[in-house]
């Protein structure tokens, strides 16, 4: 009775081992079947990137204030770093009076022009009336002669009035030019963001002085996110801008961000070296750039960082159709609660 128990109890372990086998077969096959490609898409190992930006001083210059800190998310336009302009104002200033200075001086020159036209018209109507009386011998001709030569200065004078009246005027030009070329260095002494960003390295502190073209801050633009890829010539070849792709990042399994191709290299090139294996960094590949549209990034532009590595795909084929799993997006943030 016992050896029957036994064999009976063998049986069923062996029984159950084979289903657990199956069952455990069945997953993996599953699980593989889940993360196949379908023919038409392609991809490759990449990580998350994005272009730097740097706030960078124009003249050289003291930093007087720095708003800003590593790690701050910034927002184009935002303030980020003061100069100290003491030296431009001071500029600004001699400029201003200068202009001030050489408005007074269109103002006389004007008045003398004015007068000056008046002389021409007077000189002008005795010149008319000696004229006609010399030709109905009522007068002499040296009388004439002097009306004219009067009436020749006059002119003369007039267009030497004209011409200082230019001459101020474009002092004033010249002045006022001058103004605006300093209020420039002033209003480019006001570091600005350029983009919507973050802080990725802080490297002035106040009281440092900046050469021109120092870099105060550098930041990460996100409006510009991005993922390179390495793929061979036969699944790059026909590859255009604009086609669709997807990417995903290692610590969000299941969870895929729409992208497109905006850029194929036209050479092929050798892998570097943070492709993931040798074989793969042996080959002559083409580097594809898969880029995140904007509004994607700003829906989720607290959580972005990058360096993140990840997965691009790309379609090769227009008929293709992306498998489900690449097709589950983020969550929208605004639709997960808080986790404090």
């Amino acid at each position: 009775m016992p050896k029957m128990i036994s064999k009976s109890l063998l049986k069923w372990l062996v029984f159950l081992a084979a289903i657990g086998a199956i069952a455990f077969f069945s997953y993996q096959y599953w699980k593989e079947q889940q993360s196949t490609l379908p023919k038409g898409i392609v991809s490759g190992n990449g990580r998350i990137e994005a272009k730097l930006v740097d706030a960078v001083a124009k003249d050289a210059l003291r930093v007087k204030e720095i708003l800003v800190d590593e790690g701050d998310l910034v927002k184009p336009g935002e303030v980020l770093v003061r100069l100290d302009t003491a030296t431009f104002d001071a500029q600004l200033a001699e400029a201003t009076l200068r202009v001030a200075s050489a408005e007074e001086r269109v103002a006389s020159a004007n008045f003398a022009v004015v007068k000056q036209k008046s002389l021409v018209e007077n000189a002008q109507i005795e010149y008319d009336r000696d004229l006609k009386l010399v030709k109905e011998n009522a007068i002499a001709q040296r009388e004439l002669d002097t009306r004219t030569t009067q009436l020749a200065t006059a002119k003369a004078a007039l267009s030497e009035e004209e011409a200082k009246l230019a001459t101020a005027k474009a002092e004033v030009e010249v002045a006022k030019a001058s103004v605006a070329t300093i209020q420039t260095h002033i209003d480019d002494a006001t570091l600005k963001s350029p983009v919507l960003g973050r802080v990725l390295y802080r490297l002035a502190e106040p009281g440092e002085m900046l050469a021109a073209g120092g870099k105060a801050l550098t930041l990460v633009n996100l409006e510009d996110v991005y993922m390179e890829i390495y793929l061979p010539s036969e699944e790059a070849a026909g590859l255009k801008v604009g086609t669709d792709a997807r990417i995903t990042v290692d610590f969000a399994p299941g969870r895929a961000a729409p992208g497109y191709v905006s850029f194929v290299s036209p050479e092929a090139q050798f892998t570097p070296k943070q492709v993931e294996t040798k074989s793969e960094r042996d080959k002559l590949m083409f580097r594809v750039k898969i880029q995140v549209p904007k509004e994607l990034v700003s829906a989720h532009v607290d959580r972005v960082k990058t360096g993140i590595r990840g997965v691009g795909y790309v379609k090769i084929k227009d008929s293709a159709v992306w498998p489900s799993w690449l097709e589950k997006r983020f969550a929208d943030p605004a639709e997960q609660p808080d986790k404090k």
